[in-house]
């Protein structure tokens, strides 16, 4: 009976630690990143120059899900905070928590005059940007902080106040131009 009890759990053991080694766990942190990496890392994954099973995006980490199922999280940089907004005329989805693989805007590749100002009035972006694929323009704002965004194109606008804080949305659908 001692021989099958001591067969059995060294059988069990192997069996975790082959799980384990082989990256059963499917989890693992990756903290040696620097600032410049984590946002070329969400730009590629939002331009759809990478391409991963799912890639999401919260106040705090970027996830990303292989092929495999193998899952990355990566802490986003202390002072700076990631916000997409997707401008819309006709058609949006709800949205909390940005997908740089799953979201789809309605106005893909398309140029925008975007003006985002701070409390104080303080103009942090001015530009003419255009929308990736996805429909989705990415900024990178101060944390803590709340923001007023301006978005026109063709005569039609939009205004918005959007906040950095813990937890706030990633993820902008409801800015429709008119």
């Amino acid at each position: 009976m001692r021989k099958k009890i001591f067969i059995t759990a060294a059988l069990v053991a192997v069996l975790l630690g082959t799980y384990v080694i082989a990256g059963g766990d499917k989890t693992k942190e990756t903290a040696k990143q620097t600032t410049a990496d984590i946002k070329q890392l969400v730009n590629n994954y939002s331009s759809g120059k990478l391409n991963a099973k799912s890639a999401s995006i919260t106040s705090d980490q970027l996830t990303v899900t292989a092929d495999n199922n193998n899952k990355t999280t990566y802490n986003l940089p202390k002072n700076e905070f990631f916000v997409s907004i997707a401008p819309y005329v006709n058609k949006t989805h709800p949205c909390a928590t940005h997908s740089l693989t799953g979201c789809q805007g309605e106005m893909a590749n398309e140029k925008f005059n975007v003006t985002i100002t701070d409390r104080d009035g303080k103009v942090v972006i001015q530009d003419e940007l255009q929308s990736f694929d996805n429909g989705f323009i990415d900024f990178w704002l101060p944390r803590d902080q709340t923001f007023h965004v301006k978005i026109e194109q063709g005569g039609k606008s939009s205004e918005s106040e959007i906040s950095t804080f813990e937890d706030d949305d990633t993820c902008i659908s409801t800015m429709k131009l008119t």
